[in-house]
């Protein structure tokens, strides 16, 4: 039985369909919505797939989901742990309530320690309590599967053009400025640095997005405006004629409305685009549609909408336009197209502008990817708790 959309079952309805059917599916927006009803119910099993919905313990979603009645209960993620840890602990506080005591007590006892200091005791100690209860599949295990293909990941470098170049200084000059006169710690500087990261990944971009053009851009009109964009149409045309699909992921609905117009336009490709304002059935479509032996070369897809939950094992490039900073969201948006039913190999291209704050996150982050392996990920917001000074190096456009 599906519950979704308008015409779903209500109140005593639901609960007699519900008990003559052996699974029940439903969206977490609904287990929210509809909450009362599903109360209702003594389940026999609950399982959630992308249990990273309820990552966020406080929320009235992980609220709702944890108070549902159940003999067992399976949570299925490719990332316990986006951003902090505090999001295993609500994972496992929905498995096993209380086996990590209460948030307080693994914040003093867990993400302080780790978190903060690196403590590699204390995440032992937590890899060790946690291990029997998950079930860990890699897909490169060969005992989990033998004839996977191959994952490739590589970087393109890009350089920025002139216009690119004058805009992100101008944009750190203005946004340090701005910072400079805030307290330190502050949410309004918090708010300001962020602010300023997100402009400067839209000029790395293309200089239309940052500007708000891209309601008029023309394609034919470019005449190398962006490096990124250069780069990407040198390997589209080597991909295209190559007759292999690809699958193309931005975290801006923006850049990838200018991307998909660029490319019908450019290569004549038929393009798919996949955001989050589509109805589940359109996405469902879209899908089939690119899964298809004669379907689209090119699938463009938001980060947030696209990076999980989608069969997309027709293609076998991978293209991250602009970067998420997160190795966990990255590694579940490339996996639409590396898993099981997958026949080429995958070969994944992560955009970086030299000389630009791309290309110091993107060191950083390889620096940081054995701990966030092992239990902790790690987002952008340790970006706002830099020093002006160590702002300034971060953001500052190397010429050379």
């Amino acid at each position: 039985m599906v519950h979704q959309g308008g015409d779903r079952l209500r109140e005593a309805e639901f609960v007699a369909a519900a008990q003559a059917s052996d699974m029940v599916l439903t969206s977490y927006a609904l287990a929210r919505r509809d909450a009362e009803t599903l109360k209702q119910i003594n389940w026999f099993g609950v399982v959630l797939d992308e249990a990273q919905n309820i990552k966020n313990a406080n929320t009235k979603q992980a609220q709702t989901i944890r108070k549902l009645s159940a003999d067992f209960r399976l949570a299925l993620t490719g990332t316990p742990v986006e951003n902090r840890l505090s999001e295993l602990w609500s994972i496992m506080q929905f498995l096993n309530p209380g086996f990590l005591g209460g948030q307080k007590q693994f914040r003093q006892e867990y993400v302080l320690p780790i978190e903060r200091y690196g403590d590699q005791e204390a995440a032992q100690r937590l890899r060790q309590v946690t291990r029997p209860f998950l079930l860990r599949r890699v897909k490169t295990d060969p005992t989990v599967i033998q004839d996977l293909p191959d994952k490739q990941e590589m970087k393109v470098y890009c350089h920025l053009s002139e216009e690119q170049a004058t805009l992100y200084e101008a944009v750190v000059r203005d946004a340090l400025a701005a910072i400079e006169e805030q307290e330190e710690g502050g949410m309004t500087r918090k708010g300001l640095v962020l602010s300023m990261l997100m402009q400067l990944k839209q000029v790395c971009n293309h200089p239309a997005q940052y500007l708000h053009q891209t309601e008029t851009y023309k394609a034919g009109e470019d005449n190398g405006r962006s490096g990124k964009l250069d780069r990407l149409t040198a390997l589209l045309e080597e991909i295209l004629a190559e007759g292999d699909r690809l699958l193309i992921f931005s975290q801006f609905t923006e850049m990838a409305g200018l991307l998909k117009g660029y490319i019908q336009e450019k290569f004549g490709a038929p393009t798919l685009y996949l955001h989050g304002g589509l109805p589940p059935k359109k996405r469902a479509a879209m899908v089939e549609q690119f899964q298809r032996e004669d379907g689209p070369p090119v699938f463009l897809l938001s980060l947030k909408a696209g990076g999980t939950g989608l069969n997309l094992t027709r293609a076998n490039h991978v293209f991250h336009f602009d970067r998420w900073w997160n190795p966990a969201v990255e590694d579940q948006a490339t996996d639409r197209a590396f898993r099981i039913g997958q026949t080429k190999n995958v070969l994944v291209h992560k955009f970086v502008c030299l000389g630009t704050l791309e290309e110091r996150i993107d060191a950083m982050i390889e620096d940081k990817k054995a701990l966030a392996n092992s239990i902790i990920g790690s987002g952008e917001n340790w970006l706002t708790e830099m020093t002006t000074a160590d702002l300034r190096s971060l953001v500052q456009l190397r010429r050379e």
